[in-house]
């Protein structure tokens, strides 16, 4: 473990338990007024219906082929059948469209005849490819790189008080080449980018937390999602007159890794921003580290109307083949480089937050050259603190983003 992670490791224990304490809020996105209607619902317009289940309780969303996809070592105890996941993904009340849904920004369109990937290769000043690291990468290491979390808060509330006074919170995924090694600078665009949304505005805490999320914008660039994701809007209503949604805040930055371990795909990451998780990160379940198994939905697999966007992903039809009929899958990262692709993040644990995601597989253990998932991402962990620390500490997530710190702001306390 390098020696920059040394000092703050020792916290993960603390902040675990820290974060897995209080009461569960329950949030009522409910508003008296509603922005301009559109001929189809968007994505932040159909996920409110998420925000709610069971009268408050988290949602639950595992059958036997989900654990199968998603979890292997939960088989025995998570076997359901499709009609019971849908019993589980049903409402009591469905909010309505509210004034704090923005209009979305038109959905992009793929070929859905075959499928090309996102280039990993864009220049990076930040960036280098030795050979030596390409020897040692982990075969189970799907795709690293940067991650961003953001906030941002319920319309009319500048300075929110606790996740209840959130509209929605969201995480990008900011790939980078498999065998690169992160240097010095600021990182240049690409557009490989993805913007994940999650409706319960916190991410899982424990085992027992299965959080819906969705890719709310694929094959994107930084710049893009500054204007069209990041900045706030205005828009009027019949009876308050002019109302803004409220620009995004950013609340982490860290490196990552998608990993597979059996039947399980993971993701983990390390934080590198903020240096001290604050109280807003312990509240919406962001640690020093952590990790979520993570499962895809078959879009072809019909689930209840209030969990269910009305687009799916533009997939070829080969991807759906790809499930044999089965409701989840684990992740291959084509699937995620479509918009409205529906995923499910269910909690680690483990002392250090990390669970079984970061474990090498029995090839690579018998050869020597290779690195355990674990040392890789702590690798990069220690290349983007010595950037950050080289650049402006923590306000280095700003020039990364092309955005100001003054509109923005990073958000470690209520």
């Amino acid at each position: 473990m390098s020696a920059t992670r040394s000092g703050r490791s020792d916290k993960t224990s603390q902040e675990a338990n820290g974060a897995s304490t209080g009461d569960k809020r329950k949030i009522d996105d409910a508003s008296s007024s509603e922005p301009p209607k559109k001929a189809q619902k968007s994505l932040e317009e159909t996920m409110p219906a998420l925000e709610k289940s069971n009268g408050g309780k988290d949602t639950a969303i595992q059958d036997e082929e989900n654990a199968k996809g998603a979890d292997s070592a939960k088989e025995s105890r998570d076997a359901e059948d499709d009609n019971e996941e849908d019993n589980q993904m049903k409402t009591e009340d469905q909010p309505q469209v509210n004034e704090e849904q923005k209009p979305e920004p038109k959905n992009e369109t793929k070929d859905t005849t075959s499928y090309t990937p996102p280039s990993t290769l864009a220049s990076a000043a930040a960036i280098t490819q030795p050979s030596s690291r390409a020897a040692s990468m982990p075969s189970n290491i799907l795709e690293k790189g940067i991650i961003y979390f953001f906030t941002r808060s319920r319309v009319g509330i500048d300075n929110p008080e606790s996740a209840s006074d959130l509209q929605r919170t969201f995480f990008v995924l900011r790939p980078i080449p498999h065998d690169a090694k992160i240097t010095s600078g600021a990182l240049s665009d690409s557009t490989n980018n993805r913007l994940f949304a999650l409706p319960k505005k916190t991410f899982p805490k424990s085992h027992s937390d299965r959080f819906m999320a969705f890719v709310e914008k694929a094959g994107t660039s930084i710049a893009d999602l500054k204007e069209e994701f990041m900045a706030g809007n205005t828009y009027d209503t019949k009876t308050q007159g002019t109302r803004g949604t409220p620009a995004v805040s950013a609340v982490g930055e860290g490196v990552y890794a998608v990993t597979q371990t059996g039947r399980t795909t993971h993701l983990a990451y390390m934080l590198t921003v903020p240096e001290d998780v604050g109280e807003v990160q312990r509240e919406l379940g962001i640690r020093t580290q952590g990790s979520w198994a993570v499962s895809v939905k078959n879009p072809a697999r019909k689930g209840p109307a209030n969990a269910t966007l009305d687009q799916g992903p533009e997939w070829p039809k080969e991807f759906v083949d790809e499930f044999r009929g089965l409701a989840w899958a684990p992740v291959k990262m084509k699937y995620l480089d479509y918009a409205n692709v529906q995923i499910l993040l269910i909690g680690e644990g483990g002392e250090d937050g990390l669970g079984g995601a970061v474990e090498a597989t029995e090839k690579d253990q018998k050869d020597e050259e290779k690195e355990t998932p674990r040392e890789e991402l702590e690798k990069l962990e220690h290349e983007d603190e010595l950037r950050v620390d080289k650049l402006d500490g923590d306000d280095s997530i700003f020039g990364d983003l092309g955005i100001s710190k003054k509109d923005y702001g990073l958000l470690t306390k209520w």
